[in-house]
């Protein structure tokens, strides 16, 4: 008896343990979430703001910092307005399917040392096939909203992620020939690791592999549907595309979709490319032991994770840059641009890589 109830507290423990630890890791998702994208938001005012001599916003807090956060609160309170002939359920259904891919995107991003919530060895995969779902509540929105506007900027997303998937997917395929490993953490590793051919000076993945970084940077623009590459949207020609009959909070779910997907982009290139959460190539962090990469200590771990946050802000800052800088393409521009240019640059570049790596 007394060994059956031994054995039932440690089963209960061992409950507690694990029920806490996936409490602990969904809040820890929802924080980096909510948080992080509204200050890349933010930084979205004020950067456009200063580019073309404006202030930005300046009234709800200091300097505007609360902005997004008197949205947030605007949007909440706003009439929520479902179409008379659209289809009321996959109306209401398309920003919470946008919304909970790229929320679930964050489940693997090492934002520091051991700073992950699941280690999977195809996380890459599972971040790229993940992500890619968002796509399906924007033309579930546009399709149900019955207005025809909102229907082309559902097919012309559709058409986008057709497009840029394939050179998205072969750049980030030369990063994992590269690295030899789809583990978010092991590339990480691999670049720690990673010296010029006939020396001992140590590079980051961005450096070989220029050509792919470039790629990926372009097509993650274009998935996010971010100017120049915003023709599902183009308020100029389709009122706001997909966008167009939705208001209050669902307006907001699909808003707050572009800017996770901005901050979900930039950690992945900041970890494909940028060496995650290391400061420079060979230099480890304060605190860490053996290799100064995954043992770390307290002080180690915060400034991996102060890296990783100031490498995903400056790429959303690039983001921010390209939509002030770049006018909007054409329909058939964008199309070419995948097709023609950035699809065969990813397969000679992947070409390359795997040539360098067999003979390298």
């Amino acid at each position: 008896m007394n060994s059956e109830l031994i054995s039932l507290g440690e089963s209960l423990a061992d409950f507690d343990n694990f029920g806490l630890s996936v409490l602990v890791k969904v809040l820890a998702i929802l924080a980096v979430f909510f948080v992080v994208p509204l200050v890349v938001g933010y930084m979205e005012h004020k950067a456009m703001a200063h580019q073309q001599s404006r202030l930005g916003p300046m009234e709800a807090g200091p300097h505007g910092t609360l902005q997004l956060v008197a949205d947030g609160i605007k949007f909440a309170q706003k009439e929520d307005i479902i179409p008379t002939a659209a289809d009321k359920w996959v109306f209401a259904m398309a920003p919470g399917v946008a919304l909970v891919p790229g929320i679930l995107v964050f489940a693997v991003i090492p934002f520091g040392p051991g700073l992950w919530a699941i280690d999977l060895e195809l996380g890459l995969f599972y971040a790229l096939a993940i992500g890619s779902f968002s796509t399906l509540g924007v033309l579930m929105g546009g399709w149900a909203s019955a207005n025809k506007f909102s229907l082309i900027g559902g097919i012309r997303a559709a058409a986008q992620l057709i497009a840029y998937e394939l050179p998205l997917i072969l750049a980030a395929a030369a990063v994992v020939v590269q690295a030899g490993t789809m583990n978010l953490a092991g590339i990480v590793g691999a670049q720690a690791t990673f010296m010029i051919e006939g020396t001992s000076i140590n590079v980051w993945y961005v450096f070989p592999q220029a050509l792919g970084f470039a790629i990926f940077f372009i097509a993650a623009m274009a998935e996010l549907a971010r100017p120049p590459f915003d023709m599902p949207i183009a308020d100029s020609e389709l009122v706001f595309g997909y966008m167009t009959e939705y208001s209050g909070i669902k307006f907001a779910m699909f808003l707050l979709t572009e800017y996770g997907g901005m901050v979900s982009m930039s950690a992945l290139i900041s970890v494909l490319y940028l060496g995650g959460w290391q400061i420079a190539p060979g230099v480890a962090l304060p605190g860490c032991a053996g290799a100064g990469l995954f043992d770390c200590g307290a002080l180690g771990v915060v400034m991996g994770l102060g890296v990783m946050l100031g490498k995903i802000m400056f790429l959303s800052f690039l983001m921010v840059w390209a939509r002030v800088t770049y006018p909007r393409l054409r329909e058939d521009q964008l199309q070419k641009m995948s097709w023609l240019v950035l699809i065969p640059l990813s397969l000679v570049n992947l070409a390359i890589v795997a040539v360098g790596k067999v003979v390298l």
